[in-house]
């Protein structure tokens, strides 16, 4: 991960996400307006922002560990596989969100809701192209494991909790700016009248990142 590609494309991967209101600003607006209140928007982006974090730490987690297991190339098909898979449901089901939440909620509440949601539309795979070490990379770390000569290192742990703090960076900035910007300026009227449906830019970017895993370095 310590090339100049993988950081900046982890903020802008988080930009993506945040733009998408179905990762929360959405929601945020929402709040705010029913309590009438700019603060509401405010209170609800932190747990929005930490229940995506945590959602893309699970994934990093799974992801490491199956690379304890897994030959370094076939870990890259099951990976694109399962993110190609995912964003092909995506596109032939796009209105498929959870709907278990009402308008009162609390900072766990808000939590709970943005990781399902963030996890429902696979936020964390789309990261598996950036965070994936090369093939022959991959392999080498793989061999040297199972042959007993690398000690345990917490350089991965490290690298791991890195990229989900790029990423959330971005993700809080981009959210938080078109939340504040519809909340204050915009309004939820242009919804219905310059909408653009990102559940379809959502699965084709599901599907890019599918296609990336399997051909990117």
């Amino acid at each position: 991960m310590n090339d100049a590609v993988t950081w900046p494309a982890l903020l802008l991967l988080g930009g993506l996400h945040g733009l998408n209101p179905a990762m929360g600003w959405l929601f945020a607006v929402a709040l705010g307006l029913q309590q009438r209140a700019p603060k509401a928007v405010w209170r609800a982006l932190l747990p929005i922002a930490l229940g995506h974090a945590l959602s893309i730490l699970l994934v990093l987690l799974l992801v490491g560990l199956a690379g304890l297991v897994l030959d370094g190339q076939v870990l890259r098909w099951v990976g694109a596989g399962a993110i190609l898979a995912f964003g092909a449901y995506k596109l032939l089901r796009p209105d498929a969100h959870p709907r278990w939440v009402g308008m009162k909620v609390g900072f766990r509440d808000l939590t709970l809701w943005s990781f399902l949601m963030s996890t429902a539309h696979g936020a964390g795979l789309m990261l598996l192209p950036l965070v994936l070490p090369p093939s022959g990379h991959a392999d080498a770390l793989h061999h040297a494991a199972h042959s007993g000569h690398l000690m345990p290192s917490t350089a991965p742990v490290w690298a791991g909790l890195g990229a989900v703090a790029v990423h959330t960076l971005g993700m809080f900035t981009v959210m938080a700016s078109v939340a504040l910007l519809v909340y204050h300026y915009v309004g939820l009227t242009i919804l219905r009248q310059a909408w653009v449906n990102l559940d379809r830019v959502w699965a084709a970017a599901l599907l890019a990142a599918g296609t990336a895993t399997l051909l990117w370095r």
